[in-house]
């Protein structure tokens, strides 16, 4: 192993240990580091064949993430992932499966974000709430059930 693999493979094992990465965006971060293809290719292979890297795990965790810690949208949620760099068809297939969630969500967001918008007069809470949940990735008929529900 050359020296230049060695120096690509320690850099990549750092960004590992602050979270976990899609095979993109090591990829994507090898070569912006200044490492060729060759090397890069061979990183990567090297973290897949010692199971360090697994877009569809990291996909499960960071749809978890938005969905109950930040609370966005489905659509929301999967924009937020595939600008991680995970592939479409993971996205599509973690989603596959789903209920829909949005109503709950946006829910809890709402009742979280009620409570800094109480001495705010109430149209300008429901506007404040409708654009919070529009930037969130909510659909205008889900906004717009939610805030109806919740006068």
């Amino acid at each position: 192993m050359s020296d230049l693999q060695n120096k690509a493979r320690k850099y990549a094992l750092k960004l590992l240990s602050y979270r976990g990465r899609s095979r993109k965006e090591l990829e994507d971060r090898l070569k912006k580091k200044g490492f060729n293809d060759t090397v890069t290719s061979s990183t990567i292979h090297f973290l897949n064949d010692a199971e360090l890297i697994n877009d569809l795990s990291l996909a499960e965790t960071l749809k978890r993430e938005a969905l109950s810690s930040k609370m966005l949208s489905q659509t929301g949620a999967k924009r937020y992932i595939l600008a991680k760099g995970i592939p479409q068809e993971i996205i599509d297939r973690i989603f596959s499966n789903d209920e829909d969630i949005d109503i709950e969500n946006a829910i809890r967001l709402m009742d979280k974000k009620m409570k800094a918008l109480i001495n705010y007069p109430p149209e300008t809470a429901r506007r404040r709430l409708y654009n919070l949940l529009l930037r969130r990735g909510y659909s205008y008929e889900t906004i717009m059930k939610v805030l109806k529900e919740n006068k």
